[in-house]
């Protein structure tokens, strides 16, 4: 079913309590004036009657939030339509208004992006990036399935990087592909990283990048200034060692984590703080029951986190891992319950969901807070998110660029619908 209404229709969702995304205090009695694609006004009720023409839609008891943003998704690894299609359909029903895909086929996923865009799939607006890393790490069968086609490392959009690559003509052909960041991922040294960042900044992208890049250091990332760290677990790589490849990681011992807070640690969140480098913190994933043993453990992960957050780094909301086709809400929400039961309170986890992410993609000034000027990416619910991050599960109804996508119509997904390529 393609959204309604049409992106020209003039809306005012009247009365709703609006928690805004900034993490400030929810606000009774509020109306927000769309326009579009774009949020025209946002005053309280009483102040902003509807305009001629316009469709009143009443909120009183509803409670009126920034769509979500899920700051790490895969959706072409390798490339299946069907599968990715689910899963964007499964993301903005349950209110997920733009993703980050963290490097994958993009020949695929500049097509995704281009229907969501359009209104012909029903989709969050995807982010994405390509994908930098050194010459030994394209032996890993996942860049084979991401460049079919073309010999792993020797594509726009998955590149293998040393000493002697031009790295401008890389950054350049990178930008070609449409991409919003370069995601700087493995077996590359801290000079390459440095060079890497300062390259694709003086070019107008976006910097993200793993947390240790192997043999580079969490601290070597940080100094590197780039706009986001992804994997709050491998900050633990500062203190117990950083592998020298991609290939070579061990599973990281996590009790001296676990008693309290690491110094090491400590002082790679002392460089990200001031440079305002966004943590993605992933840690729902490593919670997930896994084929073989995990190299980081959900409680060692979660121990990251909450000291980054306690810190006073950003955390953004991103997953990393699909949730099972039974689940009828997206896996953004396994990450939500995930930060909360850390001690994160709820408004902050909004924030990391909704204004954070937004930095996260590079597009704070179109999403990630309900003000004039922003797209109108909007959810609605029937109960308070703040007081029970689960009350984001009365979701009734999402606004994406000013389209309407409601609850009750999401069709649930099939296991053939997030069946794996081969």
């Amino acid at each position: 079913m393609l959204a309604t209404p049409a992106a020209a229709e003039t809306v005012l969702y009247r009365g709703a309590t609006l928690i805004d995304g900034t993490g400030g205090r929810p606000r009774p009695g509020m109306s927000v004036l769309v326009e579009g694609e774009r949020i025209r006004a946002v005053l309280p009720a009483d102040r902003l009657p509807p305009p001629a023409g316009a469709r009143v839609v009443d909120l009183t008891g509803k409670y009126l939030l920034p769509g979500l943003i899920d700051s790490h998704e895969h959706l072409a690894t390798p490339p299946n339509r069907r599968r990715a299609e689910a899963i964007l359909r499964r993301d903005l029903f349950g209110g997920v208004t733009a993703v980050r895909d963290m490097a994958d086929d993009l020949r695929a996923v500049a097509d995704l992006s281009r229907a969501s865009l359009k209104g012909e799939i029903p989709a969050p607006d995807i982010h994405y990036a390509a994908l930098f890393a050194g010459r030994s790490f394209f032996d890993d069968p996942r860049t084979a399935a991401t460049t079919y086609g073309f010999r792993p490392g020797e594509t726009p959009w998955m590149q293998a990087i040393d000493e002697r690559t031009d790295l401008r003509q890389a950054v350049t052909l990178a930008r070609g592909t449409s991409a919003t960041a370069i995601k700087i991922y493995a077996n590359l040294d801290a000079r390459l990283v440095r060079r890497l960042a300062a390259e694709a900044r003086r070019q107008g992208l976006k910097v993200w990048v793993h947390t240790a890049v192997y043999p580079a250091t969490p601290a070597e990332v940080a100094k590197a200034r780039p706009d986001v760290m992804s994997h709050a677990c491998s900050l633990a790589h500062q203190t117990a060692g950083t592998p020298a490849s991609y290939q070579s990681r061990t599973p990281i011992a996590a009790s001296r984590f676990l008693a309290s807070d690491d110094p090491g640690v400590g002082r790679v969140l002392a460089l990200m703080k001031p440079r305002e480098i966004i943590l993605d913190a992933t840690t729902s994933i490593y919670h997930q029951p896994r084929p073989r043993p995990g190299l980081c453990s959900g409680e060692l992960s979660d121990a990251l986190v909450r000291q980054a957050w306690q810190a006073g780094v950003q955390i953004s909301a991103g997953t990393d891992w699909v949730a099972p086709a039974a689940d009828p809400w997206p896996t953004l929400h396994h990450e939500l319950a995930a930060l909360v039961k850390l001690g994160m309170p709820p408004s902050e986890v909004i924030r990391a969901a909704t204004f954070n992410g937004a930095r996260a993609a590079g597009r704070l000034s179109d999403m990630g807070s309900i003000a004039p000027g922003k797209l109108a990416n909007l959810i609605v619910t029937d109960r308070d998110p703040t007081a029970d991050i689960e009350n984001l599960k009365t979701l009734e109804l999402t606004v994406k660029r000013g389209r309407e996508h409601r609850r009750a119509d999401f069709v649930p997904l099939s296991e053939a619908d997030l069946e794996e390529a081969s």
